[in-house]
């Protein structure tokens, strides 16, 4: 069944992961849902494109033992209202996440991104909004889309995105668990069936199909491609070697823009590495961390 609207967390985020952590916050004009728990230096986490906070359901607690986490749905997916247009776009979603960490008096010394995320991440760095000791890129989304898809993709985005009927056709069409599970093989992951039945409440929801096919039609890489190399906060690298999103071969390119950029490929993890193993996730970001002087031995 199709929803009307956005998730309910009064029925959905009954059990919702980490939901014990939730809270709603206003910022940049719509109402956030955000995570945060732990204690520590600020941890801030950006989830990708069509995903939400559930996505870090076994990262986020081990991460807490060391990290103030803080972790947001972004705009339109998962708990977060449904934003403005300009909100969907790489410095639209880099300035919304800055409004809200300025509401909540939090000031992140270390950032992790998965895909889309950590182009965010990125972005808020470059532009000043954040000055973190350190960013991690989990299978980043960094590098614009190559030859014909960059003039096909985005367009094509665009125009579902703009026709009110489309998100609810593709709400329909995703919302069984065998197309979810479909859909998560093809980016090379294998996970737990819980988070595929997470993954099957978000895209039944037109709402949340809406703000994934919205960043999509707004995702523009270029400006950011350029602006690399004036990053001058130290970045991890961790790419899945079977990612089917995003190539793995794409960290080592980014790493020719940033020669001081670390590069950790994990072996047969796909797009959703941090959901297939995050004991070993944590663990590169904690060992990352560590060089930054975030951490004392002891601790980690």
């Amino acid at each position: 069944m199709v929803r009307d609207h956005k998730l309910s967390f009064a029925v959905d985020g009954r059990d919702w992961p980490n939901c014990e952590a939730s809270r709603f916050v206003d910022a940049a004009g719509i109402r956030w849902h955000v995570q945060v728990g732990g204690q520590g230096p600020v941890l801030l986490l950006l989830h990708g494109t069509g995903a939400a906070t559930h996505s870090w359901r076994h990262l986020g607690p081990i991460l807490e033992r060391h990290f103030t986490v803080v972790a947001p749905d972004l705009p339109g997916h998962g708990f977060t209202q449904s934003p403005p247009q300009t909100l969907l776009s790489l410095p639209g979603m880099a300035g919304g996440v800055a409004a809200l960490l300025r509401e909540l008096d939090l000031d992140p010394v270390l950032v992790a991104g998965h895909s889309a995320g950590a182009a965010v991440a990125i972005r808020m760095a470059l532009d000043g909004a954040i000055a973190p000791r350190g960013i991690v890129s989990l299978n980043g989304a960094l590098l614009p889309f190559g030859g014909v898809a960059t003039h096909i993709f985005s367009p094509l985005a665009k125009l579902l995105f703009l026709n009110p009927f489309m998100p609810r056709l593709f709400a329909w069409k995703a919302g069984d668990a065998g197309s979810v599970e479909s859909l998560i093989r093809n980016t090379g992951s294998t996970i737990d069936p819980e988070g595929v039945e997470f993954y099957r409440r978000l895209v039944s929801s037109p709402d949340h199909v809406a703000a994934a096919l919205g960043m999509m039609a707004n995702w523009h890489l270029d400006t950011l491609y350029r602006d690399l190399p004036k990053l001058e906060v130290p970045l991890l690298l961790v790419a899945g070697q079977n990612d089917r999103t995003i190539r793995s071969e794409d960290a080592f390119k980014v790493q020719e823009i940033l020669p001081s950029a670390r590069v950790e490929i994990m072996r047969g993890l796909g797009h959703l590495a941090h959901e297939e193993r995050a004991d070993d996730v944590a663990a590169l970001i904690l060992d990352f961390a560590k060089t930054l002087g975030l951490l004392t031995e002891a601790l980690a």
